[in-house]
């Protein structure tokens, strides 16, 4: 069955009335912030992890955080007032509030929406673009999940029109960092490597915990600087994200300035990248607040 309420401010509205204000800077000028959390068996995984993220990039942002019993309160809400969710996304999203129509912000209360979606399960495996376009590791909003996200939507739909599930950038110095709802992790001779958060990358939430996990379970996780040529010589590649878990790349290749995809490369899904999948889904299973 299909989603039939979302939560505005502090009430449970039917889809059709889940309204904001045009004026409101979140739609004029981006001015907000979001979280994505996974719905598995009509429960939220690792929420209070989530809403400190939430609350980090806020502050980062420079706009006031609702108050996290409200969001929980929301969130309780959307579950229990609609179907159950088998898989699928929450979105919190929280912006500044109404606005005029500049970059100027007024005094008035931020705006809460919890939003709710099913969507089908990724595939085993998964194709990855590395774009030419660069993420700013020196913009102030580095790091923080902000709804300014055209420049993700620009580099999946390029990705997507080559036939790749997600696009990756670099930083301004070259730097692997991320793509553009997912980080990105190699396998070399048994050791695992990933993006430090040198290249501005958001740090995410399945990607903390796979570390966290993977180091618990005799598995070492080395965050640095890495060169993209690197995934041209890695034994696996995987990315992860709070819907794909730990996905394995079966297919790389990059996007060149005049808009051709060059470079092609298949993997194999390798047994580090199994081994870490199923640690992550039983822990998953076992702890749904970690």
């Amino acid at each position: 069955m299909a989603v039939t309420h979302f939560w505005i401010n502090d009430e449970l509205v039917p889809i059709a009335d889940a309204k904001v204000s045009v004026l409101d800077h979140g739609f004029t000028v981006a001015d907000g912030v979001f979280e994505t959390l996974l719905v598995n068996d009509g429960k939220v995984f690792a929420i209070d992890r989530h809403l400190a993220r939430l609350a980090k990039s806020a502050a980062g942002l420079g706009i006031a955080m609702p108050d996290v019993s409200a969001i929980n309160k929301g969130i309780s809400q959307v579950l229990s007032g609609n179907p159950s969710i088998d898989f699928g996304r929450l979105r919190i999203t929280v912006t500044s509030g109404a606005g005029p129509l500049g970059s100027d912000r007024t005094s008035t209360s931020a705006t809460l929406v919890i939003s709710l979606a099913e969507q089908a399960p990724w595939p085993a495996s998964t194709k990855i673009l590395l774009v030419p376009w660069t993420r700013n590791e020196n913009s102030p909003l580095a790091g923080l999940k902000t709804t300014s996200y055209a420049e993700n939507v620009y580099a999946l739909d390029a990705a997507k029109r080559h036939g790749f599930s997600e696009a990756v950038f670099c930083d301004t110095s070259g730097r692997l960092c991320e793509g553009t709802g997912s980080n990105i992790f190699l396998v070399k001779d048994d050791k695992i490597f990933t993006p430090s958060d040198a290249s501005g990358l958001l740090r995410g939430i399945t990607r903390d915990l796979v570390i966290e996990w993977a180091d618990d379970s005799g598995f070492t996780v080395v965050e640095r600087d890495v060169n993209p040529m690197e995934l041209w010589d890695a034994d696996e590649v995987f990315i992860t994200s709070s819907t794909r878990d730990v996905h394995p790349v079966s297919e790389l290749a990059k996007l060149d300035g005049s808009g051709n995809v060059a470079e092609r490369r298949t993997l194999a899904p390798g047994l580090v990248t199994e081994k870490l999948g199923n640690i992550f889904l039983n822990l998953r299973a076992e702890t749904i607040n970690p």
